[in-house]
Order: structure tokens, then C-alpha cells, then sequence
């Protein structure tokens, strides 16, 4: 159910909140994380088999250990967006965009008037079951739901700037093995060029006063990106993380 949100808050103070992505389809998976102190989870709805009614429970155990649930959607299509907002999602994480008018045409779907143009009803789940106040959820929807929308492509890199610009857009998210694809590295996020790429966005991003999002490996890694001014890192994944740990647990093992 749509709440107060500090994180949308503390991003605008210059604060910065550590996350990660939850791809394993099990409500457990994301208590577990909250009392890790995990601040945000992003819900992957892109690189998963996720349903819908899964895709409720895992913001429902979001909600109840009171951490940021966001989701990674498909696509920006307006259905796609609305049927997420309306389970309780706090935000939307949107792949691919590329242009001012895509990133106009995310936040019209996340807002309702006057801000965009969201199908309004208030008997779903983010209303409370029609227990909040109409007006008052309404409003509170859109002062507290997040958009964050994703720089992966070239066409992003040129445009970065105006879509930072656009009203409505709280984080640009950096996407490195797109990113890496996109300029001739496919695979290798850590190349010069992809790491150049990473540090002139989060540049241009910052001057036009929005919060950079991107991911990181490890604890390291997330420091030195809170040191550029990044405020919205994903640390790894719930299926990284496991991979690593069993890797370093096998490594150790003689047989």
C-alpha cells in the first residue's frame, strides 16, 4: 500500500541508499534481506518468470519489514505500469529509454492528474482496499511513488541529460552490461570505455540535480560509488549473492 517514502526524501538531501535485486520468486527471500539492512529491494519483473500474484507478495513482505519495494518492469508500456503501481509497488524501474518523450511518457503512466495520466480507481491494493481517503491517496501516490528510468544505449548516453531534466524522473539507473553492448564490449562492464561511459553520465546526470542508480559488485564497489556522488546502488542480486557464497564455500573444500 502506497506510504510515506524517506528514500524519494533522502535522495533529494544528497543521502545515499544501498539495494539490490530480488529474482528468486519466495516472499522469505525479502524478509531475509530486510533485516540485513537492505534499504530497497528491486523486484525483477524483467529477467523473470514472476507473476503477478508473486509479484504482490514479494511488496506485501516488502511492506511489512518497512523497505522500499520497487520493480524492474518489462517495458514502459502504460498497462504494464499501471498493473504494478496498483499491487503497491512504491516505484518503477524502466529499461531502455531512450528519449525525452519515453521518459514524459513513464512518468504519465506512474502519475494521476494532474501530474500524468495513470487510470485512477481506489479500491485496489496501493489504496488500501478502498479504506483510504480517494483524494488523499491520490495525492499521496504521487509525492511518494518513485520513477527511475534506465541509461543502457547510446542514444541514452546523448540524451542523459534531458531525460534528467524531465519533471517526475527521481533516478537515472546506469546499466553496465547494456552499456558494455552497447559500445563494442559486450560482457566486460568493467572495461575503460564502459567505466569512462559510467563516470561522464553520472557527471551529467548530478549537474541537472537528479540521483544517479547504479549497480554494484560488492561493498567496495558501492563505496567507491557513494565517493562519485551515486546514491541509489544496487548491491549484486539475491542469485549473485548465493552463487558467490557457494563458490567461496567449494573453494575452500578438497575433494
Amino acid at each position: 500500500m502506497v506510504r510515506k517514502n524517506n528514500i524519494k526524501e533522502g535522495l533529494k538531501n544528497g543521502k545515499s541508499y544501498i539495494g539490490t535485486f530480488v529474482k528468486i520468486c519466495d516472499p522469505s527471500v525479502v524478509e531475509v534481506l530486510a533485516l540485513s539492512g537492505y534499504d530497497f529491494i528491486i523486484i525483477d519483473n524483467e529477467h523473470t518468470v514472476m507473476d503477478q500474484e508473486t509479484l504482490t507478495n514479494m511488496i506485501r513482505a516488502s511492506d511489512a519489514t518497512n523497505m522500499l519495494p520497487t520493480v524492474r518492469v518489462r517495458d514502459g508500456s502504460d498497462s504494464l505500469i499501471r498493473q504494478v503501481m496498483d499491487t503497491g509497488a512504491m516505484g518503477v524501474q524502466v529499461p531502455v529509454i531512450n528519449t525525452v518523450e519515453e521518459a514524459r511518457a513513464v512518468v504519465a503512466s506512474v502519475k494521476y492528474a494532474p501530474e500524468g495520466t495513470r487510470g485512477f480507481a481506489s479500491s485496489q491494493r496501493s489504496a488500501a482496499y478502498g479504506f483510504m481517503n480517494a483524494k488523499e491517496y491520490a495525492e499521496l501516490s504521487n509525492s511518494c511513488t518513485m520513477v527511475t528510468v534506465y541509461c543502457e544505449t547510446l542514444e541514452a548516453m546523448k540524451n542523459v541529460e534531458a531525460i534528467a531534466e524531465v519533471d517526475g524522473v527521481d533516478v537515472v539507473f546506469i546499466g553496465p552490461y547494456d552499456l558494455s553492448q552497447a559500445l563494442g564490449v559486450i560482457g566486460e562492464p568493467k572495461h575503460p570505455k564502459v567505466l569512462s561511459a559510467i563516470d561522464e553520465i553520472i557527471k551529467k546526470v548530478i549537474s541537472k540535480g537528479k540521483a544517479v542508480g547504479t549497480i554494484a559488485s560488492n561493498g567496495e564497489e558501492a563505496a567507491e560509488l557513494i565517493a562519485k556522488g551515486v546514491q541509489f546502488i544496487c548491491l549484486s542480486s539475491d542469485l549473485s549473492m548465493i552463487a558467490g557464497l557457494s563458490k567461496q564455500f567449494f573453494e575452500k573444500i578438497k575433494r
